[in-house]
């Protein structure tokens, strides 16, 4: 049974992975925004021991004791924790107003940071256990449609690097999760394509990725042939293709 704490738990994909967890027994703590999803959450997990608590992880300050209390919740170790929230935004306001722009960062980037913080400390005394961190292909190449969400987790790719690093000596694994779209409640307004994946394909690959100790994972497996070309694409032609460099 392992100690499983996943942050973020009431989005689509993490829900999908707690079920994924209830199903092999493992020990379960949520944490959201929500407390009525949340508690939706843990009903679907029915059968697996579940705790939850409601945290809103923009308020910096308090993400420590979210982790204690994570901690405590289960039996005093963590084996393995996903972080999967985040917001997309709206790339044109975030143009406009500053403050938005410091929202979308806060929200992708600053308050990851201030719970990985106290994450690792604590999980650097606990040797084979693991981190997972759910960022986005977007943290690639800066597009002109989604550029300030793409700095949040270009950003975040940057600090996993370095913690995944920090950590290894410890035998601590640290997974990126690079996701591509996800047909879910946040892309709902987004035209689909043959690239979006649903929910459930999402979770599998990334409890697999976890399982495997990976350092870095797209997700789908696609995306790491195309990421890298959209990636290495000069920016004198990236900015004449309009299907990448387009709003």
């Amino acid at each position: 049974m392992q100690r499983v704490l996943i942050l973020g738990a009431t989005s689509a994909i993490a829900r999908e992975v707690a079920l994924l967890h209830a199903r092999r027994g493992d020990r379960l703590h949520l944490v959201g925004r929500n407390a009525e999803k949340l508690a939706e959450v843990a009903r679907a997990c029915a059968g697996a021991e579940c705790t939850t608590d409601r945290a809103d992880f923009c308020e910096l300050a308090g993400n420590d004791a979210v982790i204690q209390r994570a901690i405590a919740a289960l039996g005093g170790a963590i084996d393995r924790v996903l972080v999967a929230h985040g917001v997309l935004g709206a790339q044109l306001e975030t143009e406009r107003d500053a403050l938005e722009a410091a929202a979308v960062i806060t929200a992708n980037f600053t308050s990851v940071v201030s719970l990985l913080v106290p994450l690792a400390n604590a999980l650097e005394a606990q040797p084979g256990s693991r981190i997972a961190v759910i960022t986005s292909v977007a943290g690639d190449r800066g597009r002109p449609r989604n550029f300030t969400y793409g700095a949040s987790k270009g950003a975040l790719n940057v600090y996993l690097q370095g913690l995944r690093s920090r950590l290894y000596p410890a035998r601590v694994a640290v997974t990126t999760i690079k996701l591509g779209p996800v047909d879910t409640p946040m892309t709902r307004d987004h035209k689909k394509n043959a690239l979006f994946i649903d929910a459930p394909t999402a979770a599998r690959a990334i409890v697999s990725a976890i399982d495997a100790r990976k350092s870095e994972v797209y997700v789908p497996s696609v995306w790491a042939v195309i990421m890298p070309i959209v990636e290495r694409t000069p920016e004198w032609l990236f900015q004449k293709l309009t299907f990448l460099s387009g709003r």
